[in-house]
């Protein structure tokens, strides 16, 4: 017998011919994960992976937070594996695991059973039952609760035996970078780094970019977004931010274009300089985390007037979200507390006081054209910016 940890895996498990490329990724993320802690392996196991520590005592207190963030993982079980299938094997070791998990007892339960090999002499309703008694007639002060137990044993018959209590839940989704790349285009504030965790979520490698323009907006202010980024990679193994130096072409669209107009304007030479970004790192999409309605510049109006600045595809992971949704996300995934420090963007610190919601593209994109030097700039910002690595 030993222990181990039992990592599931939900819609990779229903892909077809290329399910075994997105598991194989997931495992090469796990073992990289560990890699700072000796002894451990993953090994695909029919449907799920097992993690073990050839070396040594298993530690989940370090290697559960670990596997858990590791985005397309659903859940994690920590249990026992052993050889012996036979019914006194299987009631002994369900036995040692209740007792070791529930000393004094004080619990409702019930027991689990499945069995991949349907020739096992007993089915898996018979073992649940004769398992289930076992443990009721040597463990004190517990009843059998079949419809809402305080505890589900789970008895696993596959290669080898499996039982475990506990199902602690993970992100789900797909294994980072099984589903291309994009580059987020990100501020300081609460919705952008939640956009870029859903986007990850999906399997999809990032990359961000933030807009800095001093002296308009603090050291404090990039500083916050580092922080997020290193909060993210937490998620994503790794991170790159692009700290993009704005200033002069927020000045240069600030003097040349009509107040209530700025923003969409300004939101236009984001995307521009993002998608210069995004070519140079093979990107093949920009996110944002703009949700639809929340501020005049995210009305269906000025969505189509800015988006027309980028030729490739602008996904929105929040558009349909609103914002407790969002926030409720963010406190999830670490980033709330370092988004609510009161640093401004150069978005907060440039909005005009009363933006147009309801722009049109056609006359955006001709104020757009007689700014002079603006695609310039915008290349020279490119060329000075700073990358920061997680």
């Amino acid at each position: 017998m030993k222990n181990v940890l039992l990592v599931k895996y939900g819609e990779i498990a229903i892909r077809g011919k290329n399910r075994y490329l997105i598991e194989n990724k997931l495992i090469r993320t796990i073992i990289k994960r560990l890699e700072p802690y000796e002894g451990y392996r993953v090994y695909k196991e029919q449907g799920r992976l097992l993690v073990v520590n050839e070396a040594g005592e298993f530690d989940y207190d370090t290697v559960i937070p670990v596997v858990l963030k590791i985005l397309g993982v659903t859940a994690v079980c920590p249990g026992v594996e052993f050889e012996d299938q036979s019914i006194e094997s299987l009631r002994e070791h369900a036995l040692l695991h209740f007792k070791e998990h529930f000393p004094e007892g004080g619990v409702t339960f019930k027991v689990v059973t499945r069995r991949s090999d349907k020739r096992y002499p007993m089915t898996g309703n018979e073992i649940s039952a004769d398992v289930g008694g076992y443990i009721l007639h040597n463990v004190p002060n517990i009843k059998v609760d079949v419809h809402n137990p305080d505890v589900t044993l789970m008895v696993e018959l596959r290669n080898n035996a499996y039982v475990y209590s506990k199902v602690i839940k993970g992100y789900g989704g797909l294994p980072y970078g099984a589903s291309g790349k994009a580059t987020v285009l990100m501020s300081g504030g609460i919705d952008s780094p939640v956009a870029a965790f859903l986007t990850a979520k999906r399997g999809v490698e990032i990359e961000a970019c933030y807009f800095d323009s001093p002296p308009y907006t603090s050291e404090r202010a990039k500083q916050k977004v580092i922080d997020l980024a290193e909060q993210l990679a937490k998620y994503t193994g790794s991170l790159k931010l692009h700290i993009v130096p704005f200033t002069d072409t927020q000045l240069k669209i600030y003097e040349s274009t009509p107040p209530e107009k700025m923003t969409v304007l300004l939101k236009r030479a984001m995307l521009k300089t993002a998608q210069k970004i995004a070519e140079k790192n093979k990107s093949m999409a920009l996110v944002t985390g703009d949700s639809i309605g929340q501020v005049a510049s995210q009305t269906m109006e000025a969505i189509v007037a800015i988006d027309s600045a980028a030729t490739i595809p602008v996904l929105r992971p929040l558009c349909a979200m609103d914002k407790q949704e969002i926030i409720d996300v963010a406190v999830e995934i670490g980033t709330y507390d370092i988004s609510i420090r009161p640093y401004e963007d150069c978005c907060t610190v440039f909005v005009a006081r009363h933006p147009e919601t309801k722009p049109k593209k056609s006359i955006i994109e001709s104020i757009e054209r007689k700014i002079e030097g603006l695609d310039e700039l915008m290349d020279k910002a490119v060329e000075n910016t700073e990358t920061v690595e997680f």
